[in-house]
This record gives structure tokens, sequence and C-alpha cells, in this order.
């Protein structure tokens, strides 16, 4: 499979196509003041202290607090600069506290057996009353309103909830992923070779000279030691930085900025997963150009940019199949079609023949379609980003035998997604339940807003993708414009964006293609209603 990635960077909007042979399978959007926050680091601090929910609302300097779990909590953020000798020797005794404990364990089992017979032996009861009250700390037994804490988001604000944070902090390499707030060294599970997994441990731990934890990413296969010293260097000078922020900062403070939208496509995608990375504009490309020469400058022969004069998402084909992917129906090659619903709590798919009747009998019908639609689910369900409770209700089907085959044909179809996913059987009822990871917004809700025509019952494209899409369409015939005008008549709500806070994309246009565009509001315009007239040289 050949994959490649495709950037559409401009002033007010970035857009990263995923393409696998030739296919859109993910798409990123980061646009100017509404930038994906996961991965940031802040000090934050406490507002408020929910002992019912196990959870606490931290004010992190966005307009929604966010909020922390229990589990998420780690009252010491810092570990000391340690001298090797001086870690050695707390492994040692984390050795011997550690075949303490087995010793301990076995004498439980043995006083347990005992137990049975005899209630009055409790050997051990001090440890498990200790360890008891550890495993149920509560978050107001660690926490307080007016408390400074040092957290990472790990989940951006989606619709009303804010953005999900943890003391767990992690800071991301080429090679390694650094845990402040852990000891523990793990390597990739796509690693699969065991004396590979055993290197890699090995030499992370005889160069680490602290208590800092490590995860050894899948790029790390085959890593000479020198360059994992290097990364682990400057992952700790990252993290040192960081902390130094974090004692002088006021409060709440942004302390660590996680890369934009193009970089992290970079470091996640081309670096582990693409062949070719093309990209529109100058400035971004020479910015990946600098980032590829401090993480791995033999990628830069794979980053390309792309100078044709039709847009690079016309050229690539991908704005039909990004509009698609905004549509409630989807219709399949046979004439079958699935109809998907976004709510609150969950995403419901339904699948439905349609106008495929088939050519031999009706239970060979219905598999079919439901076949074709497991392809389609899967496909689109990567490509929206849907999160969270998904359920699927596929057409009847009789026999168990094909009922197993749908399921199985969905498990295979999402071994290609890189979200996590957990599939459930086909009930009696011809329903697969299942759940996805959800760490971002779906690009419904990404790209649309709530229909105030239908009082919110459907989307519309949002303002700013309309006002995006006319200054798509105007580039895409700037070396055909003649006249010396262009007159744009819109719905008086994109009128009155485009002279306000999405000005700058007229001053743009004008600027490129060399002539005046005058904005006129239709009131009887719907609001994804435009028309661009060239008006012509007297």
């Amino acid at each position: 499979m050949y994959r490649t990635i495709v950037i559409n960077d401009t002033v007010h909007e970035t857009r990263v196509a995923l393409l696998e042979d030739g296919t859109i399978v993910e798409l990123f959007t980061e646009r100017r003041g509404t930038s994906d926050i996961s991965g940031n680091i802040y000090k934050g601090r406490v507002q408020r202290v929910l002992p019912g929910m196990q959870a606490a609302f931290v004010d992190i300097g966005l307009n929604q607090a966010a909020f922390i779990y229990v589990d998420d909590v780690v009252l010491d953020n810092y570990h000391e600069n340690l001298t090797c000798e001086e870690v050695a020797r707390r492994e040692e005794m984390a050795r011997r506290a550690e075949a303490e404990a087995a010793r301990k364990a076995e004498a439980k089992r043995n006083s347990d057996a005992i137990r049975s017979t005899d209630r009055s032996v409790r050997s051990d009861a001090p440890e498990d009353e200790e360890e008891d009250a550890f495993a149920k700390a509560k978050i107001e037994d660690l926490l307080v309103e007016g408390q400074e804490i040092l957290v990472q988001v790990a989940k951006s604000p989606i619709g009303t909830k804010g953005a999900r944070i943890t003391s767990h902090i992690s800071l991301p390499g080429r090679f390694l992923v650094l845990m402040p707030t852990s000891s523990h060294i793990g390597v990739s599970r796509k690693i699969e070779d065991e004396a590979e997994r055993t290197r890699l441990r090995e030499m992370v731990s005889g160069l680490r000279c602290d208590q800092l934890g490590y995860i050894v990413r899948t790029a790390s296969e085959g890593i000479a030691r020198d360059k994992l010293a290097q990364e682990m260097d400057f992952l700790k000078n990252l993290w040192a930085t960081t902390q130094k922020k974090y004692l002088h900062a006021p409060t709440p403070n942004l302390l660590h900025q996680e890369l934009n939208v193009s970089l992290r496509a970079v470091r996640d995608l081309l670096i582990h997963e693409a062949e070719k990375l093309i990209i529109d504009a100058e400035n971004g490309y020479h910015a990946i150009l600098n980032f590829l020469d401090t993480f791995m400058s033999s990628l830069k022969d794979s980053v390309e940019l792309y100078k044709g004069q039709e847009p690079i998402f016309d050229h690539f084909n991908l704005e039909g199949d990004i509009s698609r992917a905004l549509k409630r129906k989807v219709w399949l090659k046979s004439g079958g079609y699935i109809v998907i619903e976004h709510t609150e709590a969950l995403t419901a798919i339904d699948v439905n023949t349609g106008r495929f009747v088939g050519k031999h009998n009706l239970e060979e019908t219905i598999v079919k379609t439901n076949l074709e639609a497991v392809k389609e689910i899967a496909y689109q369900i990567r490509l929206r980003d849907v999160g969270g409770i998904i359920i699927i209700d596929f057409i009847d089907m009789e026999r168990r035998s094909n009922q197993e085959k749908i399921f199985n044909a969905l498990s295979e179809a999402f071994r290609k997604d890189r979200s996590k996913t957990h599939i459930l059987p086909m009930s009696e009822m011809g329903l697969i339940q299942m759940t996805r990871k959800r760490t971002r917004k779906a690009l419904t809700r990404l790209l649309c807003e709530p229909c105030f025509y239908c009082e919110g019952e459907g989307y519309l494209l949002s303002k700013q993708s309309i006002c995006y899409n006319i200054y798509r369409e105007i580039m895409a015939t700037a070396n055909d414009i003649t006249g010396h005008r262009l007159t744009l008549r819109v719905n008086p709500d994109i009128a009155e964006l485009l002279h306000g806070e999405e000005r700058r994309i007229i001053s743009n246009l004008e600027q490129h293609i060399g002539v005046q565009i005058v904005i006129y509001p239709n009131i009887k315009y719907h609001l994804e209603e435009y028309d661009i007239i060239e008006v012509a040289k007297q």
C-alpha cells in the first residue's frame, strides 16, 4: 500500500490529507485561532474538586475549564537530577523491594490457606491495609481548590465538553516518547522481533541516568546507540525547560506547545507510515525541511513542493470525497446506501438495499449489500473520524454463518485504522456494537454547524467553510480572469464575515489575482449560496 500526505497550506487554514493508494482516508484541519491543543502542556490552577465524580475542573487559560479524573493525577510531577550511581542504588533498592513484595505475597497465599480453618491468622494485614488505602486514593485527598498543577491536554475540547487533561506527561520524539512521571521502559508492540526488543530495552536502560520513563517507538528498530542517546538528551532538555517555565510562569499559562498540524503529520505519518509528502506552500515546505534536518534528514527527498496551477486538493480529486463525507446518506455502487446519524451519546449507521435488487435470491442480495456496506462504513468512520459508541444496523440475515462473515469482514476492514477500536459480534437483532477512540472533533462537527433553518435538526456548512470555499473557487480560476473587477453575491451573514473576521481572505485574493472584489449581500440567498461574477473591462 502506497501512502501519500497531501497538505493544502493557506494563511487561514491548513488541511492535511492521508491518501492510501490515491484514496483519502484521513483528513486533519487546523484553522487560525482554533488549532488542536492535544499534547500542549499547561500550568493550571484547580478551580473545583468534585468528589461525587472523582474529578476536578482546572483553569488552564481557555474559555472552558479543563477536567481531570482521579486516575490522571500525579502528585509529584518532577524527578530530581540524580547521578548514575544514585540511580543504580535506587534501582537496587527497588529490586529488593520487589523481592520482599514477592515474599510477602507468598506468605499471604499461605496465610489465606490457613485462614480457611483459622480466622485468627493475619500475618500481613498492615501491608494490605496500606495498599488498599493507596488504591482507593480520592480526588479530594489529591487536589484542593487553588492548587497549581502541571498538566497536559489528552483530548481537545469537543462540543460543550472542556479539554481532558492529565498529569502523566509524555513528550514524543522521533524514536522515543519521554514519560517524566514514570520510570517504566516500554517497547512498541509493532516491533515483533524479541531479540530487537531486548536490545532496545537494554540500550535505553544503559543510557538512562535518571528515573525518567521511556517508550521506544517503532521507528527505533535497528537504531544505533548514539542516535538514541542524542534524542534522549533532546527530550530531557525539553522537559527541563518545561520544568523551569513551570516554576517561574504565572498561572494559568502555556508551557509547551505541540507541533502544528503539518509538522505533526511529518512526525506521526511521514516518518512512520507514508512514503511521500506534497505541500503547496513554500513557507510550509521549508519549515518541514528544517524539521526533518533535526529528526530525520534522510527523509527530505520524500518532501515535494507542489507548483501546479490547479489547487492541490482538486489535483488529487479530494474535494468530492470530503463533501461526500459530510452527507447523511452515502450511496453504494450497487445501488444500496448507508445513513449515518450523529447524536450526543452515539453514532447510528443504518444499511439499506436501496435500488439494488440482486440476481438470485434475497439472502444473497442482502449479504452482498452488507459486505459492500462494511467497506464503506469503515472508510467513512475513519475519514469522518467518528469516535465513541457506534451502532451499525445491518440488513437482517437468516444464516448465522453470514452474520459471522459480516463481523469478520468489519474487523478486517478496521485493521488499517490507527485509532483503537473494539467490535462486538453481531447480536440476534442484526446489530453490531463497537467503540472507537475519540481524540478530536469529528469532521462534521469541525466543518459544519447546526442548521438554523431547521432549528438544529440538520447541518449546514459553517460560515467559515463557505468563505474558504469561495476563496478556493476564485483561486481555481485565477489564471482565467480577464476583467477588472469581481462581483461576489452572497448571503448577508457571509458578507458580514468577509467584511469582518475573514476580511484577510478578500485582501489576499485581490493581491493574488490583481483585481478588485466587491461584495454584495443578498437577503434572498441561502447561507450556502453565492455567485462569483466577472465584470469585463469597458
